[in-house]
């Protein structure tokens, strides 16, 4: 034990030693330690694991880390109705080892989450890591999971996060404090099959490059989204998994979930295991307000999902992106849909991209594509049936080669970029210097 200020209390023995000891006032000091305020002296530590070695591990490292006051139980509490209660109410965090029962641990970790305030953080730990596990203790509600050899540095991060938590006050716990401040663009299709997911892929990468902006794109086109398809990418983790955990979702979670591209691009996307949970408007909206605190630059694909036109996704987009074709039934929804949400004063900013452009497009003109969208398209990404179908069998977004499709959506970020960067320049700043 370290001569500093920790407060170490050795395992109890008894199956009601857990109940009872959560109910007694904590060990404050000990005889001959230091009294002078560590790192981490506003955390108080539950360590609860039935597993002797792996918790004097635990308990070794986490003195080694800096934390101050740490509580050691060698049970499982014998009653999981009060005593999670009990449990974080004399303490702010909470350490619990899966290995012992993993059922019961989860249990006590899901009832420990319900029973503590937001401020609160609770962590496990386990020497037999497996990705269902750590999948299940996430949903439960496991802001952390520890796996031997403990480090010093690495536990010290968790502390800090759990401190951070723990300093915001309770009357703000709740509440969004954080200013969402990051730009949102959805992008819509007229119709399925138009190509959006082609076209918000390619301009996610090619924002995220060109702006050396932090980037996330989000697949919502659910349940069936093609976001890590045509990326080439294996997520482990879901935007499903985001919207279920949307009552604790903050920007450390966000980011344990996210796999990142090899352009640079943050993407949420939706895994191979078919989930048929496509989020509440409060899921939805909390996903995206977490999503703007963390990235500069949030990019959504919604397929035609008209269902998400009433959440923040539309509401506080800087632009909405309606991707269609130069043919009759997506020309026609184009105009269903521009003047049901688009005619108002307080409608969103509408950009429309014609995809797979061509000039002599059978017989529809461009005079005739104006008559039925009442307005002109801003973008017409060329039909280039080759290079796209060559993309999508590599999985090499179209951006990072040069192509007449990556050349538009590239003057289509260019513009964004340009126009959000306008102010700037009239004060004499540089938006990326």
């Amino acid at each position: 034990m370290s001569s500093s200020q920790m407060k170490y209390e050795s395992s109890m023995s008894s199956p009601d030693a857990l109940h009872e000891a959560v109910a007694e006032e904590p060990v404050r000091a000990q005889s001959g330690a230091s009294q002078v305020p560590g790192p981490f002296d506003e955390l108080t530590i539950a360590l609860i694991g039935p597993g002797d070695a792996l918790r004097n591990d635990m308990a070794r490292a986490l003195i080694g880390s800096g934390a101050d006051e740490v509580h050691a139980f060698s049970t499982y509490p014998p009653s999981l109705d009060d005593t999670p209660a009990l449990l974080m109410e004399m303490h702010n965090v909470a350490i619990i080892e899966l290995d012992t029962d993993p059922e019961l641990a989860i249990d006590l970790v899901e009832r420990a989450v319900g029973a503590a305030p937001a401020t609160s953080t609770v962590m496990v730990y386990s020497a037999k890591p497996q990705s269902d596990l750590l999948l299940r203790c996430m949903r439960a509600g496991a802001r952390e999971f520890l796996v031997p050899p403990f480090g010093y540095s690495l536990l010290s991060e968790s502390l800090q996060r759990a401190a951070a938590r723990q300093a915001l006050e309770e009357s703000d716990s709740g509440n969004e404090k954080a200013t969402a401040k990051g730009r949102l663009l959805t992008f819509i299709g007229a119709k399925g099959g138009s190509g959006v997911t082609t076209v918000a892929c390619n301009f996610a990468v090619s924002l995220a490059q060109s702006s050396k902006q932090s980037t996330l794109l989000i697949d919502l086109d659910l349940p069936f989204g093609d976001v890590a398809l045509n990326l080439g990418l294996i997520p482990e983790y879901s935007t499903v998994n985001a919207l279920q955990s949307a009552e604790r979702l903050d920007s450390n979670l966000l980011k344990s979930l996210v796999v990142t591209h090899s352009s640079g691009l943050s993407v949420l996307a939706t895994t191979g295991k078919l989930s048929l949970h496509q989020g509440t408007p409060d899921e939805i909206n909390k996903l995206i307000t977490v999503a703007q605190q963390t990235f500069e630059n949030v990019i959504v694909d919604i397929g035609a999902r008209l269902d998400l036109t009433e959440t923040a996704l539309f509401r506080k987009a800087s632009t909405v992106y309606l991707v269609t074709q130069a043919g009759i039934p997506e020309l026609r929804n184009s105009n269903r849909l521009i003047s049901g949400f688009f005619n108002e004063p307080e409608s969103p900013k509408l950009e429309v991209i014609i995809n797979r452009y061509e000039d002599k497009a059978f017989s529809v003109s461009d005079a005739a594509i104006t008559r039925a969208l009442t307005r002109s398209p801003q973008w017409k990404v060329p039909n280039d049936f080759n290079t796209v179908r060559q993309m999508q069998i590599n999985a090499t977004p179209l951006a990072l080669a040069n192509s007449p499709v990556s050349r538009e959506i590239g003057r289509m970020v260019k513009s964004l970029v340009v126009d959000h960067a306008e102010p700037e320049k009239k004060k004499g700043f540089s938006l990326f210097g």
